[in-house]
């Protein structure tokens, strides 16, 4: 573990991707043709943060089992603060099934593993998080949340507990909306968009968060738009807004700046899990470094803002390099090496 306070707390699932063979049902299919990979969208952005060199502390909830040993060895490895890490010892950490057609686009379907009581990520403890909070945040800048711990009421408790004592300390909220249905309803069509109840128990994080990170459709589901200064203009907070959208430019609007970036070509595409989680990562490690006294965003120039961007543009392109994603998560000396290469 990192000797440095935590400047990001990442809260949320830590999990494994089941990911089946090419157009098959990794329900149904030999384990032994299925990959699993390390995963969570919390926990992944911890890893890359810890790579690139930002003190990251990580919170949740997994099982005693082979999959929580693994994730505790992973993240002590990268340097992961894991005082908020909680181990279950009756439920199980979480398998997500994920289905690839022919492509290698993925769909989660489903889960496996559960024995009756849930998973443990669902079980995310407030009262065991709330005599340590304040060592964790002491030095913090920012709090990464999603919405899937919403999805129970447990974890969704200690999601809203942990909000309010990052505002009550100063600790600003990066929202990664990270949408996704099967963990509401293990049946829900695994594209379907939110239903109400999920939106309005999404509504209170949308209007404290400071940094909202959302794909195309997310923004046009929640609020019927995907122009980020709209977004932003809509909110109370007028939040720094930025909107993903496949391979098309990465659309922001930061520190009263708007502007795009195009999403960066990768040496070769192997993988492209967790490249998201790494330009959330890379945007974080960047504001961090530039802004380490306050984490207030404004203060920077729109070309500073491009060039935010752009840094975690490249972070997400290098992962989709490697499989998995954490395994391939650089340092930032070769993002600086990968952005000199595209500018030569």
């Amino acid at each position: 573990m990192s000797d440095a306070a935590p400047q990001v707390l990442c809260l949320g699932e830590a999990l494994v991707d089941r990911l089946g063979p090419l157009g098959c049902d990794p329900a149904t299919a030999d384990p032994r043709d299925c990959v699993d990979r390390l995963g969570g969208a919390p926990a992944n952005v911890a890893c890359a943060l810890a790579r690139l060199g930002t003190p990251v502390a990580f919170i949740g909830r997994l099982g005693a089992d082979a999959i929580g040993n693994s994730f505790q060895e992973l993240l002590g490895n990268r340097g992961v603060d894991l005082r908020g890490l909680q181990i279950d010892p009756q439920r199980p950490s979480r398998v997500v099934l994920v289905r690839r057609d022919s492509c290698g686009e993925r769909v989660f379907q489903g889960f496996s593993g559960d024995r009756g009581e849930g998973f443990a990520d669902q079980a995310l403890n407030q009262p065991s998080l709330d005599p340590i909070w304040c060592a964790l945040a002491e030095e913090a800048r920012w709090l990464l949340i999603g919405t899937i711990p919403l999805a129970t009421e447990a974890s969704a408790a200690t999601l809203h507990s942990a909000v309010s004592q990052a505002e009550r300390d100063g600790v600003r909220i990066a929202l990664d909306v990270n949408w996704r249905p099967t963990f509401w309803d293990p049946s829900a069509d695994p594209v379907a968009g939110p239903h109400p109840q999920a939106l309005a128990l999404m509504q209170p994080f949308l209007e404290k968060a400071s940094l909202i990170k959302l794909a195309r459709e997310e923004a046009e589901w929640l609020f019927g738009s995907s122009d980020p200064a709209a977004i932003s203009a809509s909110l109370p907070q007028q939040p720094d807004v930025l909107v993903t959208d496949g391979g098309h430019p990465v659309r922001w609007s930061m520190a009263g700046h708007r502007g795009s970036v195009a999403v960066l070509a990768p040496p070769q595409v192997v993988d492209t899990t967790g490249a998201g989680d790494a330009f959330t990562a890379g945007l974080l490690h960047q504001l961090v470094t530039l802004t380490p006294s306050t984490g207030k965003p404004h203060q920077l120039s729109a070309a500073v803002v491009q060039q935010v961007v752009r840094y975690a543009a490249a972070c997400g392109a290098l992962v989709c390099a490697g499989a998995g994603a954490i395994d391939p998560q650089p340092l930032p000396s070769r993002v600086i090496e990968f952005l000199e290469q595209l500018e030569s």
